[in-house]
């Protein structure tokens, strides 16, 4: 059974997590983190 939509409202503040199965790696090299961190950086501004 899925979880239910979290509540969202203006002026929140959320904890992002980002984790592989299992733990495993979600990133193949430090550029693929980096990009993912400035595509972050975009999307919260």
């Amino acid at each position: 059974m899925a979880r239910q939509l979290r509540l969202e409202f203006a002026g929140a503040l959320y904890h992002v997590t980002s984790r592989g199965n299992r733990r495993e790696d979600i990133y193949e090299s430090d550029f693929d983190r980096g990009q993912f961190l400035i595509v972050l950086g975009e999307v919260c501004k």
